[in-house]
């Protein structure tokens, strides 16, 4: 059986939709997008449609059962379908990318924020985003602006993921993959008072250490938090929620200090988990709106209602 991750996060299937997306209409795109959905959506024993049904089960409080759960996995297929859409259709346009995306007065303080270099003096801040809504076709748009914190990435992109490592950089983004030299260069940007970006929401393998999201242990990364700590800054989280207006909403949590303690194991988890909760409140606005296409708690897949 083919791995239908792995088909659709080829190079050859993004080339595709990024050439398909700038050549139809918006009308015409939703369309194409939700019949994809649809098909992606139906198959069920797949590993990606078995972890977006792991984790919706899991943040609808782990209630839904038969059509109740099958209808939130394609609207999470539909959703993620159409942020995919927009996103090629408007990489190459960033005036008509403008008019999709509302920036909140939460956000204002960040998208004024100057560069780094002008401020002496100015704390760093560490950036934490989330797969909720088309929050790369914002992170594009605003590196487009002149917004430019150090972006981390996941290490080694290959395939489709180097193919939209390149576009990233292309519209002005400062990327730089994960490693132990990436993390060094972040913290002395931190210290200098610049920005350095990732996200927090993609499962890892085998963690050592599993802080609580949603009420579970989960399988994610808390590099944001070593690197707040160690430069001492403050994490902020940054999310996009499309509303009824068939806009990007971009939104910005307050400032999440960093606690202390003597073990630093164990401040590590709870600031961990003190950002993940300020994340949960975001993701229950609106939660088919969050697709991470890996298993974010592996423990419950055997769990998962049939």
């Amino acid at each position: 059986m083919f791995d239908l991750q792995q088909v659709i996060n080829s190079s050859l299937s993004l080339r595709f939709v990024a050439a398909l997306a700038q050549r139809l209409s918006s009308r015409a795109g939703y369309r194409v997008a939700d019949f994809v959905a649809e098909q992606i959506a139906r198959q069920r024993n797949s590993k990606l449609v078995w972890a977006v049904r792991a984790n919706q089960w899991v943040v609808t409080g782990e209630v839904l059962r038969g059509e109740a759960l099958d209808l939130v996995v394609r609207t999470t297929f539909r959703h993620w379908a159409r942020c995919i859409f927009d996103l090629y259709h408007y990489i190459e346009d960033p005036e008509a990318a403008k008019q999709l995306i509302v920036l909140e007065p939460s956000f204002q303080p960040l998208a004024r924020r100057p560069e780094f270099e002008r401020r002496g003096g100015c704390r760093g801040l560490m950036i934490v985003g989330l797969h909720l809504s088309n929050f790369d076709l914002v992170l594009q748009w605003l590196g487009g602006q002149g917004m430019k914190p150090l972006a981390l990435t996941i290490p080694d992109p290959r395939g489709g993921r180097r193919m939209e490592y390149e576009i990233r950089r292309r519209t002005g983004m400062n990327l730089i993959p994960a490693s132990v030299g990436a993390f060094r260069q972040a913290i002395r940007h931190l210290q200098q008072g610049g920005m350095v970006a990732t996200g927090i929401d993609r499962p890892i393998p085998n963690p050592e250490v599993s802080p609580r999201f949603f009420g579970r242990p989960a399988a994610l990364p808390m590099h944001h938090i070593f690197l707040a700590t160690k430069a001492h800054v403050p994490v902020i989280v940054v999310v996009a929620h499309l509303q009824e207006d068939e806009r990007y909403h971009v939104f910005a949590s307050e400032l999440i200090e960093m606690d202390p303690a003597p073990d630093r194991e164990v401040a590590a988890l709870r600031n961990a988990e003190k950002v993940l909760a300020v994340a949960e409140k975001f993701i229950r606005q609106s939660p088919q709106q969050w697709s991470v296409p890996l298993p974010v708690w592996p423990q419950v897949m055997d769990l998962i209602p049939k």
